[in-house]
């Protein structure tokens, strides 16, 4: 059987660095969003603990079994493997653990000791430093509070949509993720869209031959429609809908719903629904295609970087 996204070949009146029929642009990693208006994406936190803050599936039971005083320290912890196939797996979440609590908890202390050594023996300055604050992740990203949305950095070419979603502060998402925390329905109505899904298949880089999301490249470059309060309500509706089609297989992982081959046809509805909805914010005019989006987004891509690039000559002369 062939690949659903397989390209076909058509001939073109130009041909750009990222072999679509575009304007002649280059796609430079970005430390910031093309619009400011869209809140940032970030990398996952990173425990750099030698595996000594996590507890696997088959040890969470006897863990807790052992040290009932650990519970409230345990938080679900998410990779993209995880988050994507169901997965389940956990942390030490110690940040603003209080040190009377701790001390009760004799199991956690010793994991604790382990992570300072692991890190003292480390060849890298940097992580020796980080000995300092053994209980807690190299690299803390987490959002305090709310929710955030979760882009897994690494997905299946066989998808048509790169899986992402919602999730709560407390589950705690490795560097192997990012997110963009404060995300509402309408930022992940856009991102899940077919019209940002041929730009990331367009601009992202690949290992091997799965997606390979980044921030830096595919979402701070990527061109965000200009749009009213009643587009943006449109849009979170659609955005709902493919959530509630999600709702409707529970024991489903992400990766089984997004599946060319088992995706739900009520969830391919939805999608359909959200992808004409989001088109329809960059002009009334259909897309035909993935190449028609991906020129469209070049060319909006070049006029955004255009101003930015002629408001520095401007302050330059100033």
């Amino acid at each position: 059987m062939s690949n659903l996204l397989e390209p076909k070949a058509q001939t073109v009146k130009r041909i750009n660095a990222y072999l679509a029929d575009a304007q002649n642009v280059f796609i430079d990693s970005r430390s910031s969003v093309l619009d400011t208006q869209t809140n940032p994406m970030v990398f996952g936190s990173m425990p750099n603990d030698g595996g000594n803050l996590i507890i696997e599936e088959n040890e969470y039971a006897s863990f807790l079994q052992q040290e009932p005083e650990a519970e409230r320290y345990i938080r679900p912890f998410l990779g993209a493997e995880e988050f994507i196939n169901n997965k389940k797996r956990y942390c030490l979440w110690l940040l603003n653990a209080e040190p009377q609590h701790l001390k009760k908890c004799p199991l956690i202390v010793a994991r604790i000791q382990k992570v300072r050594e692991h890190r003292e023996s480390s060849s890298r300055e940097a992580t020796r430093k980080l000995a300092q604050t053994p209980s807690l992740f190299g690299e803390i990203r987490q959002p305090e509070s709310g929710h955030y949305l979760l882009v897994p950095s690494t997905s299946s070419e066989r998808r048509k949509y790169i899986p992402i979603g919602f999730m709560n502060s407390s589950d705690i998402s490795n560097n192997a993720n990012l997110l963009v925390p404060n995300a509402t329905l309408y930022e992940f109505g856009v991102l899940t869209s077919q019209m940002h899904m041929a730009w990331m298949r367009t601009v992202c880089g690949r290992l091997k031959s799965d997606y390979r999301y980044s921030a830096q490249i595919v979402y701070n470059n990527f061109p965000w429609p200009d749009v009213s309060e009643a587009q943006k309500a449109a849009i979170i509706q659609k955005a709902q809908a493919v959530l509630d089609a999600r709702a409707q297989f529970p024991d489903s992982s992400l990766a089984d719903l997004y599946d060319p081959n088992t995706m739900p046809p009520v969830l391919t509805k939805a999608h359909a629904a959200l992808d004409s909805a989001v088109d329809k914010l960059y002009r009334k005019t259909a897309f035909p295609n993935d190449a028609a989006r991906v020129a469209f987004l070049f060319e909006l891509y070049g006029k955004k970087t255009e101003g930015l690039l002629t408001g520095k000559r401007k302050r330059g002369k100033g």
